[in-house]
């Protein structure tokens, strides 16, 4: 037996299983269209299968891997919502095939583990939702002290190298002390650059829109690649989940840029269509496949943060042909 949920657009992810050989298919994923627990999930009805070899819609992997001759497939649904599937193979005794009464009782089993697993996901969307929240939070503390006290007590002390500059008798102190200067200088641009990388107080007081400008510019002057971004929100203000966790997404592709795609172009759209605001990243650098890179591009965070707001991810690639990144957050 298995129980199948869905993880991320088009596949779903087996998280439990108990049986022969059905315990090496945990974590593993499948896609949607190719599998009976895919199709029992999109018609949220009960099918049991006599012959599983006879089925086009069985997915041939997995039923090869647990020796499976017979099938039964029971939609989760809590609210009238599907959040899964209960898949079970090869009834024990000397007939394999399930009766009427075996899917009924399954039936009966997944109304109370659909109670569960909605239960078991809303916990841990609530957990994570508070991690986020703690993380700006603490993010936003320690930009403002960076730009109020330490960004603050910095320029002091420039303040106080250039009057100790002026009364230096000794050219060789004064060349000291405009080194140390220098040094003071590239160590305040460094504070301020990491105090906007932390929580841009643009965000918090002008909105999405400004807060991304200024994202792409200082991108573009650090990076040398060329942005060109375009926004169709003028000055609207969303509600402050959706302007972080797009922008968080936006930054983040950003970074995957210039840690991995080699590219020299980057183009970022915001635009609102049909309730929602969507947030697209596109690359023309090396690109990767996103079956396979999904550890260290921060893909996991960023369907997390949409998800906690009910949106989705989207994300193509291919070797050679570039990246694009679309986070679509709904927006009453």
């Amino acid at each position: 037996m298995t129980v199948v949920l869905p993880a991320g657009p088009g596949e779903l992810r087996f998280a439990a299983a108990a049986g022969e050989g059905a315990g090496e298919l945990v974590g593993h994923t499948m896609p949607l269209h190719e599998s009976k627990s895919g199709r029992v999930l999109e018609r949220r009805r009960s099918e049991r299968v006599d012959s599983v070899l006879d089925d086009p819609e069985v997915n041939r992997e997995v039923t090869r891997r647990v020796a499976a001759r017979t099938g039964l497939w029971v939609p989760l649904i809590v609210r009238d919502r599907p959040i899964g599937v209960i898949e079970v193979h090869d009834k024990r005794g000397p007939d394999a095939r399930f009766t009427d009464d075996d899917l009924r009782l399954a039936e009966s089993f997944a109304s109370r583990a659909a109670a569960a697993v909605d239960l078991s996901e809303r916990v841990t969307r609530d957990a994570l939702r508070r991690v986020v929240e703690a993380q700006e939070l603490e993010r936003r503390r320690l930009a403002r002290e960076l730009h109020d006290e330490t960004g603050q007590a910095l320029a002091s002390i420039l303040l106080g190298l250039k009057a100790l500059e002026e009364k230096a008798d000794d050219e060789g102190a004064r060349s000291s002390i405009r080194e140390l200067r220098e040094l003071v200088v590239a160590t305040l641009q460094d504070v301020r650059r990491l105090a906007v990388e932390l929580r841009p107080s643009a965000l918090d007081d002008f909105g999405l829109v400004p807060a991304l400008e200024r994202l792409a510019a200082s991108f573009a002057e650090q990076s040398d690649i060329f942005v060109d971004f375009q926004a169709a929100l003028a000055d609207e203000r969303l509600p402050d989940e959706a302007e972080t966790a797009l922008y968080r997404i936006v930054q983040e592709s950003l970074t995957n840029v210039v840690k991995h795609a080699r590219a020299q172009r980057v183009s970022i759209l915001l635009t609102r269509t049909n309730g929602s605001v969507k947030a697209v990243v596109e690359d023309d650098g090396k690109g990767f496949d996103p079956k396979k890179e999904t550890g260290g591009f921060g893909l996991v965070g960023m369907r997390e943060r949409l998800a906690l707001l009910g949106g989705r991810l989207a994300i193509e690639s291919a070797p050679g042909a570039g990246t694009t990144i679309a986070a679509e957050v709904p927006v009453l």
